[in-house]
């Protein structure tokens, strides 16, 4: 657990947002990587997640090895993209604009938001059963207004006291959890229901598909939370304590959420956190188990808060030139897509399951060519070499549009097309396949494939990082 001086520093509020962290305000160990990646996904909605599998046909035992599998592959991904935050100093997608433009990187942005609200209002709908529970209410839109009130409270704190949480929700989300798991198995046989039915393609590819898109639609933030580190943490112990967090954290909760699925049937459909805390036994437990579904959505919608204010500033930027703002005006940004977020929240489908399955899904769409074009730049191309100033000015080294990045990346989507298969969409080739769905795969692969040639006869990479002169006290190569 946080020490208390730890938590006063978590209370102050932070002054920056999408400028380059100077060297003087870089504090925090990798660990702190960990934890917050671990709380981050001790959460309800992993749960939900793991539990798709099942619900759409998977046997317990391959739902885990399938989301196991998807985890690790998107955790390696998501990984790559937190290591290039202690070097840079820079939110991540800030950093994309050495790929794709100052302007151009407006594109997949527009994209993120719609990501995190998607995430947020998900999140809040669960969380705010969750707080009725607490407060023995039946009327969802109060659980929502309080949750959305928590979050914007410490969104708009910020970078620390979101650290805080995520220690918080390690500890308690393990006691939880570890209590919650050993209640599944004295509750019911779960060996009669794992194992019953034989191994699947379509279904065992749908889990890796639901593992890897959890993990990979962390990759647009991921470095918002790392680049406080100093600039010379050790980019691969920054790689594993993300990893590491991240994979096992969520692992964790998807292997809760597939035997919930398993032994649960229809009884966990309608009622996702409701089972939970009748699984958890006495109503005084069970007071106790909502809260840590609550702690552990707070510190993910945080994210998804102070993630969604950095991509909307981001945006907005690139017009206006500004590389930072006024505390009133990030207040302002980061209670106006709460809010947004609280509102969807309120009017959410019935169909939950459904809808967030296909919203996952149509994730890894747009964010695998994004993240191709990314890292392939970042580590093969521009050899960890960025130009920082250029990325706030349209007519620096990386000008206001890479048409070469951006048509990578359009193509990158249009060619996942036929491999879809989504409920309002198959594609032919899907069809072929059984029904299994590897558009993810191919949207990574095909990507790389055209970019990675491309990109080293237009890129024009510095001989070396170039930092603002303001935020180093000494010159790094």
């Amino acid at each position: 657990m946080p020490h208390n001086d730890e938590i006063d520093a978590g209370l102050q509020i932070e002054r920056r947002t999408i400028e380059v962290i100077p060297d003087t305000e870089r504090h925090g160990t990798p660990r702190n990587q960990f934890t917050l990646w671990f709380g981050a996904n001790m959460q309800i909605t992993a749960i939900v997640d793991g539990a798709l599998a099942v619900v759409f046909g998977a046997d317990a035992l391959w739902a885990i090895v399938g989301l196991l599998l998807g985890n690790i592959l998107g955790g390696i991904v998501m990984a790559l993209h937190s290591a290039q935050g202690p070097r840079l100093g820079l939110p991540q997608m800030i950093s994309s604009r050495a790929q794709f433009g100052v302007l151009g990187a407006v594109m997949p942005l527009l994209l993120v938001i719609v990501m995190y609200l998607g995430f947020a209002a998900t999140g809040t709908v669960l969380a705010g059963q969750a707080v009725n529970k607490i407060l023995h209410v039946d009327n969802s839109t109060v659980g929502i207004l309080v949750f959305g009130a928590l979050t914007a409270v410490v969104a708009v704190t910020g970078y620390r006291l979101i650290h805080v949480i995520g220690r918080i929700a390690t500890v308690v989300g393990i006691i939880g959890f570890t209590y919650l798991t050993i209640r599944l198995f004295a509750e019911y046989d779960v060996s009669a229901y794992v194992g019953t039915k034989s191994f699947d393609i379509v279904t065992f590819v749908l889990a890796i598909s639901l593992g890897a898109g959890w993990q990979l639609t962390f990759g647009p933030y991921v470095a918002d939370y790392s680049r406080y580190l100093p600039r010379t943490t050790s980019a691969r112990i920054t790689f594993w304590s993300t990893f590491a967090g991240s994979v096992l954290g969520s692992q964790w909760a998807m292997t809760l959420g597939a035997l919930v699925a398993a032994v649960a049937g229809k009884a966990f459909l309608g009622n996702q956190v409701g089972f939970i805390g009748d699984l958890a036994g006495p109503s005084a437990i069970a007071l106790l188990i909502y809260l840590v579904i609550v702690v552990g959505k707070l510190t993910v919608n945080c994210l998804n808060a102070y993630g969604g204010f950095m991509s909307i500033l981001t945006s907005v930027t690139a017009f206006n030139g500004r590389s930072h703002t006024t505390q009133a005006a990030r207040a302002a940004y980061i209670i106006g897509f709460t809010v947004v977020s609280m509102l969807i929240a309120v009017g959410a489908s019935a169909d939950f399951l459904n809808n967030f399955k296909n919203f996952v899904l149509v994730l890894l769409m747009v964010f695998t060519p994004w993240s191709a074009i990314n890292l392939i730049d970042y580590y093969l191309i521009s050899r960890e070499r960025i130009d920082i100033p250029a990325l706030y000015d349209p007519n620096g080294r990386y000008g206001r549009w890479n048409l070469a990045a951006l048509t990578c990346y359009t193509l990158g989507i249009v060619a996942q097309i036929p491999f879809l298969a989504q409920k309002l969409y198959t594609g032919p080739i899907t069809d072929v396949l059984g029904g299994a769905d590897i558009s993810w795969i191919v949207g990574i692969v095909f990507t790389a494939a055209i970019y990675y040639p491309l990109a080293r006869r237009t890129s024009n990479p510095p001989e070396r990082m170039i930092y603002p002169t303001d935020t180093v006290d000494a010159p790094v190569s």
